[in-house]
C-alpha cells in the first residue's frame, strides 16, 4: 500500500504573515512614490488623503482574500480561487501569465534595481551588474528551498530592519530638527504649478496602488499557515494597515525634510531628504535602506510565487516533477528553482522592463477576477471567516480595480491589448495539456 503524497507543512503564524505582507509590499516605492504624488498634487493634505484612500481600498481587498484563503487554505492563492469559482481553464491562464512573464520578470526587476542602488555604496563593474542580481536571486531561492521556517525568519529579520530604519528616519528628522514645519503650509491648498484637481488624483492613485502592490501574493502561502481560518485573514489586514501607517508617516517625514517646491524626481527627493538628515553620507544611507527593503521583497516573492507552479503541477497542468516536495525540507524546491532560473535568464538577457509592462493590465484584471470569485463561492458554501461589510467590501475594491484598468487601458492601449493576446495564447496550450493528461489517464485505465 502506497502512502499519500506529502503535503506542505504549516509553519507560518500570524506575525510571520504580517511580516511577509510588509516585507513584500514595502520596497523601493516608499522612496520614489511620494515624490511623484507630491509633485502632481502639490498639497500635503492630498498626499495623505491618497495614501488613506488606497490603504482603505487595499484593506477591502485583503479582507476578501482573507475569506478566500479561509475557504481554501492551500498553496496557490489566486490560482486556486479562480479555479474553484470559474474553472480550471481560466485558472491555467492565470498561472500561465504568472509563470511566463510576471513572476520571473518582477523578480528580475527587483534584483537589478537592488544592484543599481548597491552601486551607490560600492563600485561595480559591468560584469558585476549582471552577476550580483543573479547571485541575490539564487541565494534567496536556496534559502527558501531550505525550509519555510528559514525563509520566514529571513523575511521577518529584513522587515524588522526595514521598519526600524524608517522609524529611525522619522524620529531623527523630528528630534534633530533637520526639517521645517512650514513645509506643510498651506496644508490643503495646492501649490502653484500643480496639476488641477480632480485630474491630479488619477496618476497619484495609480502610483499609490502599485506602491501597495504584491500583498495578494502572500495568499499563495495559505497552505503553510498554522491557523488559516484566523491567522491568515488577520495577518493580511494587519499587514496592509501597517503598510498604510508606514507610508503615511514616512511621506510626512520626507515632506518635513524637503519643501514641495523643491521636489523633482523620486531619486532626487530621496537624495535631498537623505542629505538633510545625514549630510554628505545621505545618499549612501538611503541606498542601503533601499537595498534592505528590496531584499525583503525578493525573499517574500521567492517564497510565495512558486506555490502557483506547485499547485498547477498538482492539478496536472504543469510538469509533474514540479509538484514534488523536498523529502527533507518539505518545500517545493523544483518550483522555486523554476522561478529562480527564469529570473536569472531575464537578468542575463537584460530586457524585461518592457515585457512586464505588457502584462500589468492582465495582472490587475486577474486580481479583480480573484476578488469577484467571492460572489460565486459564497453562493456554494459558508466559511469560518466571513468578509466584514460584504458585499460592500468587495464592491469597493472592484470599483478601485475597474478605475485602474480604465486608466491603464487609456494610457497604454497597445500594451494592454498585446498583454491580453499573449495571455490568450495559453488557451490552446491548456487544451493540449489536458488532452495529453486525459490520454495518459486512459492508457493507465486500459492496462
Amino acid at each position: 500500500m502506497t502512502s499519500p503524497p506529502r503535503g506542505l507543512e504549516r509553519h507560518l503564524g500570524l506575525w510571520s504573515i504580517v511580516a511577509l505582507v510588509v516585507g513584500e509590499v514595502i520596497a523601493v516605492g516608499i522612496f520614489l512614490t511620494p515624490a511623484g504624488m507630491a509633485r502632481s498634487l502639490g498639497s500635503p493634505f492630498w498626499v495623505l488623503v491618497v495614501w488613506l484612500i488606497m490603504g482603505l481600498g487595499t484593506a477591502c481587498g485583503a479582507l476578501c482574500y482573507g475569506e478566500l484563503s479561509a475557504r481554501f487554505p492551500e498553496a496557490g492563492g489566486g490560482y486556486v480561487y479562480i479555479r474553484e469559482a470559474f474553472g480550471p481553464a481560466l485558472a491555467f491562464l492565470y498561472g500561465w501569465k504568472c509563470l511566463l512573464v510576471m513572476d520571473p520578470g518582477i523578480t528580475a526587476a527587483l534584483a537589478v534595481g537592488l544592484t543599481s542602488y548597491l552601486g551607490y555604496v560600492v563600485s561595480l563593474s559591468p560584469l558585476a551588474l549582471k552577476l550580483v542580481p543573479i547571485a541575490v536571486v539564487v541565494s534567496l531561492a536556496l534559502a527558501n528551498m531550505a525550509g519555510v521556517k528559514l525563509g520566514a525568519r529571513i523575511v521577518g529579520s529584513l522587515t524588522a530592519i526595514k521598519i526600524g530604519s524608517l522609524a529611525a528616519i522619522v524620529i531623527l528628522a523630528v528630534v534633530l530638527g533637520r526639517g521645517d514645519w512650514s513645509n506643510f503650509v498651506p496644508f490643503v491648498a495646492q501649490r502653484a504649478g500643480s496639476e488641477p484637481l480632480p485630474g491630479a488624483l488619477a496618476p497619484a492613485l495609480v502610483s499609490a496602488f502599485f506602491a501597495f502592490g504584491g500583498w495578494w501574493e502572500i495568499g499563495k502561502l495559505a497552505g503553510e499557515a498554522r491557523d488559516p481560518d484566523r491567522a491568515f485573514p488577520l495577518g493580511l489586514v494587519l499587514g496592509v494597515a501597517l503598510v498604510t501607517l508606514i507610508y503615511l508617516v514616512t511621506s510626512a517625514a520626507f515632506l518635513y525634510l524637503v519643501p514641495l517646491e523643491q521636489v523633482t524626481s523620486g531619486e532626487a527627493f530621496a537624495a535631498q531628504a537623505g542629505e538633510r538628515l545625514f549630510g554628505g553620507a545621505g545618499a549612501r544611507v538611503f541606498a542601503t535602506l533601499v537595498i534592505v527593503s528590496v531584499s525583503g521583497s525578493l525573499a517574500a516573492l521567492l517564497m510565495a510565487l512558486p506555490r502557483v507552479y506547485y499547485a498547477m503541477s498538482r492539478d496536472g497542468v504543469f510538469f509533474r516533477g514540479v509538484g514534488v516536495l523536498h523529502p527533507r525540507f518539505g518545500t517545493p524546491t523544483r518550483a522555486i528553482a523554476v522561478q529562480a532560473v527564469l529570473a536569472s535568464l531575464l537578468i542575463a538577457i537584460g530586457t524585461f522592463d518592457q515585457i512586464i509592462a505588457y502584462f500589468i493590465f492582465a495582472t490587475v484584471a486577474f486580481l479583480g477576477l480573484t476578488v469577484a470569485s467571492l460572489f460565486v463561492l459564497r453562493r456554494r458554501s459558508s466559511a469560518s471567516f466571513r468578509t466584514p461589510g460584504y458585499p460592500a467590501t468587495p464592491i469597493v475594491f472592484l470599483a478601485m480595480v475597474a478605475v485602474l484598468l480604465f486608466l491603464l487601458a487609456a494610457h497604454s492601449p497597445l500594451q494592454a491589448g498585446l498583454g491580453i493576446v499573449v495571455v490568450s495564447v495559453g488557451v490552446p496550450v491548456y487544451y493540449l495539456v489536458t488532452r495529453r493528461r486525459l490520454r495518459r489517464a486512459e492508457s493507465i485505465d486500459n492496462l
